[in-house]
Order: structure tokens, then sequence, then C-alpha cells
């Protein structure tokens, strides 16, 4: 099986929220000697774009995205052995503070983001989901003089307003100047990032992590 082809059905298998089939298929994509960062980065993220998307134009609902995020899940617990096998070594690229924000529980893409920066060479304070905005800024402020990168996801549209917010309190705080600030999700653009003054946002997973490793320079 071509590569191409394994990693349209690793696709299809988010897609179609197919929880055993994903593991299943990324052991096989595995054995065929794909690297487990094309495996995400060419079959599983892909699919996870298409399902945000779905979801944003309200093609889909919850109980899809979950079904998705725990067939997501299953291959990360595939994949992440791999990932580790592989990490960088030499220099910590630094502290990343990765969370989802307020009012959003959806951790599909914050999980596999945290993992790949882990890869890279970043160390990891994971605060989970539904997070507050003061919670980010106490433990900014815990690591103050440390190189320290914020990574923050929402998927929904409302709990991104919150990243301005953020940046407010960041500056109010007298923070900003000493973290750099990273935000993704389906609704966040270059332009939202712009706008509220942030650093960088990434289109998925493997991107992030590049993208952290130059903003973090």
């Amino acid at each position: 099986m071509a590569n191409q082809e394994i990693f349209d059905k690793l696709r299809d298998a988010i897609v179609s929220q197919n929880i055993a089939g994903t593991a299943q298929l990324c052991k096989e994509a595995l054995a065929a000697g794909i690297p487990a960062l094309d495996i995400i980065t060419k079959g599983l993220s892909v699919g996870m774009k298409i399902v945000g998307d779905k979801f944003e134009a309200a093609e889909i609902f919850l109980p899809q995205i979950m079904m998705s995020g725990k067939a997501m899940s299953n291959a990360m617990e595939v994949l992440t052995p791999e990932l580790e096998k592989s990490k960088k070594e030499g220099e910590e690229a630094g502290l990343a503070i990765t969370f989802v924000a307020e009012g959003d529980i959806h951790d599909i893409g914050h999980r596999l983001v945290t993992t790949m920066l882990g890869a890279n060479g970043f160390q990891i304070v994971d605060m989970g989901v539904d997070v507050l905005n003061e919670d980010v800024v106490e433990e900014a402020a815990k690591h103050k003089g440390e190189k320290v990168l914020l990574v923050g996801s929402a998927l929904m549209t409302t709990s991104m307003l919150g990243q301005k917010d953020l940046m407010d309190r960041l500056r109010e705080e007298d923070l900003r100047d000493s973290v750099k600030c990273m935000f993704g999700g389906a609704p966040v653009s270059d332009k939202w990032i712009s706008e509220i003054g942030a650093d960088a946002t990434a289109e998925n997973a493997a991107e992030a992590a590049k993208v952290a490793l130059e903003v973090m320079k």
C-alpha cells in the first residue's frame, strides 16, 4: 500500500469516528516504516482539520467531535512512544504552558500540540481544559525570568474571544514582555493574532512545534 493511501485511510478513520480502526491503522503505518510524525501530520491532523471545519460549519456536533477525539486519543497512545524515541536531545527549547481556553473542553488539538512540543525539546506544564485566564497569568508569573511560551487553544469562537482578555491581563500584570504567546484552533487566524497582539498561530500540531521553536529563538 502506498504511503498516501495509508494517510488517506487515517484521515477517513478520524472523520468517520472509527475508534478501533484508527489505532490499528497507526500500527500498520508504523510497521510499514512510516515515521510517527508523518502519520500525524499527513494523516490524522488532516482528518482533525476536516472535523474542526465541519464543527465550525455546524455540519457535525459535539458527540461526533468527542468520538473523533477518542479515535485521535487511541492513535496517540500508539504513536507517543515512537515520538518519545525521536525526541530531540540537547538544550531545552523553553517551557511551554499549554491550556484550552475557559469554556472550552475540546482537548484533541491541545493534546496533540502538547505532545509535539514535548517531542521538540520543550518542558511542558499542561494546565488541561476550561482554564481560567487568571490561572494562566498566575502560572506565567511563577516562571518569570525563564524562557516561557504560552500555548492556548480554542475550538469555538466564543472561547477564542477570551484570548484577547488574556493578552490584556498579561500586560496589566507586567508579564507580556517576559512570555511569548501562541494560540491555535479552528477559528484562530493570523489577523486575530495581530489584533490581540500575540506572537503566532499555526495550522496544525507539527507546524505549531516548528513555529514555537522559531518564536523562542
